[in-house]
């Protein structure tokens, strides 16, 4: 699983740094490629030499070389396929939950767009202090994955759980990291998401608070389970993983555009994009001035993305998505008739935690018999979990 992956190891000022050497060499042993990025402090605990040494690749500490050439954190982020920071002490973690960035590792870390693995080193009542388990809880929630500690004796001579995972098993977590299940491996899946932006003038727009969240959690999802991805993805500063084509656009006649090129190619298209219903009838070239107390802006619909598959749908299996404030379900199945849809997911505004910009979604899922499925609040990785497995079982029917 690890063969050809470009893995990046973090590692921070904890005693556990000793054993990183032994973990790159797991890796390269794996057939993997390793970077490594170091706190200042860390070096204190193991040599950047030794771990040059094995990795066959210069260690990162400074933000600028002896050669004062700056080194680029987003370059190394963009490189690897997964990021692994171990041992991860308490205070990088929560300089991680509060965003703080004052060494290479740390920039490093808010520019990655890989998932990042944490394998926590500390005492036993450091790693259960409340601070210390809310930080870990707020990272989870970026999307980070823990690696357990272990229990066993600590470097203060107290026994408990805070010791960092041994190299072997960070391996294996690693490995299942990477381990695609290939559910739809062969499939080619076409997902929409964010919101689109309809031009008023070269100022002002018609647009919505989606931020593409849950359609890049889909994306991420299907790609992992093997499916040949693309994403067209609106106005949004968020980005999916490396492995999934993106494509992104502003208008919903862009988004059009695109859809119906690839859609007769398609296996599975989830339309999650939030698309303007209406656009100004007329474009103005130059700004509108403030000028009456009152502008009527007339406004024109646009193409119904979602409908227009529809019609053109053969073989495809088409989902979807209805985000209502009032009457949710009845909405919704009105959608799956009216736009020949495999099913669709619904959600409202009304549920806490759901929503746009959200971290969260609680959705129900609506067959193209009625029949209706609800899920509980979960993340929206968790979320797009559950609508992939929804759509294997849909599919082997």
């Amino acid at each position: 699983m690890l063969k050809g992956k470009k893995i990046l190891v973090g590692v921070t000022a904890g005693i556990a740094a000793y054993k990183v050497a032994n973990l790159v060499r797991l890796f390269i042993k794996k057939g993997a490629e390793i970077k490594v990025v170091m706190t200042p402090d860390a070096q204190t605990f193991v040599s950047p030499h030794t771990l040059s040494v094995l990795s066959k690749n210069k260690v990162e500490i400074d933000f600028f070389s002896q050669e004062k050439e700056w080194n680029n954190h987003v370059h190394i982020a963009m490189w690897a396929d997964a990021f692994v920071i171990a041992p991860c002490t308490a205070n990088t973690i929560a300089k991680m939950a509060s965003g703080v960035c004052d060494n290479l590792l740390l920039t490093t870390y808010l520019s990655a767009r890989c998932k990042v693995y944490v394998a926590p080193a500390m005492d036993v009542d450091m790693y259960h202090h409340p601070t210390s388990q809310s930080n870990l809880k707020k990272i989870v929630s970026f999307g980070n994955v823990i690696i357990p500690p272990e229990t066993g004796e600590l470097a203060s001579g107290l026994h408990g759980e805070g010791r960092m995972a041994e190299p072997e098993n960070i391996v294996l977590f690693l490995e299942k990291g990477f381990e695609t299940h290939g559910s739809f491996k062969g499939k080619k899946v076409l997902i929409t998401a964010g919101p689109t932006y309809e031009e008023i003038d070269p100022v002002r727009f018609i647009g919505n608070r989606s931020t593409g969240k849950m359609g890049i959690a889909l994306a991420n999802a299907f790609a992992h389970e093997g499916a040949d991805v693309t994403l067209v993805l609106g106005p949004t500063h968020l980005s999916p993983n490396n492995t999934v084509t993106c494509i992104r656009v502003e208008s919903s006649n862009e988004m059009y555009e695109h859809c119906t090129n690839l859609f007769k190619s398609t296996d599975v298209a989830i339309m999650s994009a939030a698309v303007a219903d209406y656009k100004a009838a007329e474009y103005s070239h130059q700004k509108i001035k403030k000028k009456e107390a009152n502008l009527k802006l007339n406004l024109t619909k646009n193409i119904d993305i979602l409908a227009e598959l529809g019609k053109q749908k053969k073989k495809q299996c088409l989902v979807g998505f209805a985000l209502e404030t009032e009457n949710v379900i009845e909405y919704a199945k009105q959608k799956i008739k009216a736009k020949n849809l495999d099913f669709i997911v619904a959600n409202s505004l009304q549920d806490s935690g759901a929503g746009f910009a959200m971290d969260t979604n609680k959705i129900s899922i609506i067959d193209n018999k009625g029949k209706v499925f609800d899920y509980g609040l979960k993340s929206k990785e968790d979320v797009a979990k559950d609508i992939l497995n929804f759509t294997l079982s849909y599919l082997k029917k």
